[in-house]
């Protein structure tokens, strides 16, 4: 069979990969858990369900505009003002398949084949191929102190005459890294300066822990949003718990978002006018489900925190936000891919590897799934990383057996 270049260079995606595997194992009825997941746990807002069965009861669901519907967009323009302190208008926005469609009818509007898009290490799996995608290159910039934290010097180090955007996601999957505000400022004031595009993915931008406050990127921009280069993609996937419902949006001048609307339209057309109602009445709905979403995550990320940390040899910097707590395992194994996959035949834990980030010798774990699964899942981890443990362990049913050396 005859493939396309563009074909045989983007691989399939470990996190969806690792879904379907877990689903695949649960239908089997392996007692399988899942610490690998970016899928809250917590129902969706009752007011979008309402919406929902109100249109549908009509039988009239139509096509929806390319660029979305104006009702969404104004809610959009709402949650702008109330979140970011930036007053927008209706053409400044588009509703998109989820944050993911919205990056990447993004970068489509604004690449050409040899462009480079920066970003820092760690980062989400999909950033590279989404930017390949486009016939342009991805430039991943990891910390020279191994941490993971880039400094404002090294991203601009990284920049050449053929970068056209810097890409930051924050708080950040997989760290849960929030980097600071002075990291921020640094970021919009470099791509002012330099004329490069701003893309700012801030899907977890409200699910953040111990009394932070989401930071907003136009505080810190000298630029009017019409004219500006600076994208902010968000959604309602992660903090409303709608991950199915998969819209999402960008935030950006009339221009790039008109340009991005024409892609969208020969791609998918307009999103599910369904869905697009149910959003509307999320972000205009009563926010409580939110608070209370994020409370949860940051109890299991203190739960995890402890139990990692009686594993010797694992390192852990402290989660500021979102879904995950990302461990440096390497003094078990420096090859992540090896390790998630023992885990997964011999403690049936899914894990996701490190390297698929970018960053080699760790695991993302997720904080989406039950005290009790967490538990039960890193305990299963101890028992098969612990050379002194014992011969077998008990789950549920099942013997697992310690027949490695």
């Amino acid at each position: 069979m005859s493939l396309s270049h563009i074909a045989r260079s983007i691989g399939e995606s470990a996190t969806l990969k690792l879904n379907a595997l877990f689903a695949e194992l649960k239908g089997r009825g392996e007692p399988v858990i899942h610490l690998g997941g970016g899928e809250p746990k917590s129902k969706c807002p009752q007011s979008a369900i309402d919406e929902a069965t109100k249109l549908l009861t009509t039988g009239e669901v139509r096509y929806a505009p390319a660029s979305g519907l104006k009702p969404l967009k104004e809610a959009v323009v709402r949650y702008t003002e109330q979140f970011y302190g930036t007053i927008a208008e209706p053409k400044n926005v588009i509703i998109s398949g989820g944050a993911k469609q919205a990056i990447m009818v993004c970068l489509q509007a604004i690449l050409d084949p040899g462009d480079e898009v920066v970003f820092p290490v760690p980062y989400w799996v999909s950033y590279p191929e989404m930017v390949t995608l486009c016939g342009a290159k991805p430039i991943p910039v990891r910390a020279k102190d191994g941490g993971l934290r880039p400094a404002i010097s090294e991203i601009e180090s990284a920049i050449t005459k053929k970068t056209k955007a810097i890409l930051i996601n924050s708080p950040n999957n997989p760290s849960g890294v929030m980097y600071s505000e002075e990291f921020i400022a640094g970021v919009v004031e470099l791509c002012e300066s330099r004329d490069l595009y701003l893309l700012m993915d801030d899907i977890y931008h409200r699910l953040i822990f111990d009394d932070r406050k989401p930071i907003s990127c136009y505080q810190f921009s000298k630029v009017a949003l019409n004219d500006s280069k600076l994208v902010v993609i968000n959604g309602v996937s992660k903090q409303y718990a709608m991950t199915g419902f998969r819209i999402g949006w960008a935030v950006g001048n009339p221009d790039l978002i008109k340009a991005m609307g024409n892609i969208q339209g020969h791609q998918t057309s307009g999103t599910s006018p369904v869905m697009q109602q149910s959003v509307r009445a999320a972000l205009d709905g009563d926010q409580h489900c939110v608070g209370e979403l994020c409370r949860s995550l940051e109890s299991n990320r203190n739960l995890i925190i402890g139990l990692l940390g009686e594993i010797d040899g694992v390192k852990l910097s402290r989660p500021d936000g979102t879904f995950y707590c990302f461990a440096d395992f390497s003094a078990f194994d420096t090859d992540s891919t090896a390790l998630s996959s023992f885990l997964l035949k011999k403690a049936l834990v899914v894990t996701v590897p490190g390297v698929e980030f970018g960053m080699d010798g760790y695991l993302r774990i997720s904080t989406c799934g039950s005290p009790e699964d967490i538990r039960e899942g890193i305990r299963r981890m101890r028992w098969a990383l612990d050379d002194d443990g014992p011969g077998s362990l008990q789950v549920g049913n099942k013997t697992l057996l310690r027949d490695w050396k």
